[in-house]
């Protein structure tokens, strides 16, 4: 091997190296781009959690609050309309088709109570 071969060996070698660098740099680059963004999402998945967990002990608080305060009868056409069947006066007595749901049985459980 001459020294001309040696000296363009190494300088393949060196651009190569360089190009090897930039290629690294920039796969760091990323790196630190997704790591940063995980950290992110993960912060605000916390928070996410956090906030449902909040929505769900206030929806659980007030539907404790409206079964309190429903009266005896109202609680038993409740039980009837959780069974399947119509409490309203439109259909009472009826089964529910696919337990769906009445807008006119659930005003005659919950809707305005005169006190």
């Amino acid at each position: 091997m001459d020294k001309r071969s040696l000296y363009d060996g190494l300088n393949l070698l060196e651009n190569e190296m360089r190009n090897n660098l930039e290629q690294l740099t920039e796969i760091k680059e990323a790196l630190h781009e997704v790591v940063e963004k995980n950290t992110t999402l993960e912060i605000e998945n916390q928070r996410l959690r956090e906030h449902l967990q909040e929505l769900n002990k206030l929806s659980d608080s007030s539907t404790e609050a409206v079964k309190q305060e429903l009266s005896k009868s109202r609680m038993n056409l409740e039980k009837l309309y959780e069974e399947g069947f119509h409490v309203c006066n439109i259909l009472y007595g009826s089964r529910r088709e696919n337990d769906e749901e009445c807008a006119f049985c659930l005003d005659v459980i919950y809707g305005e109570r005169n006190k």
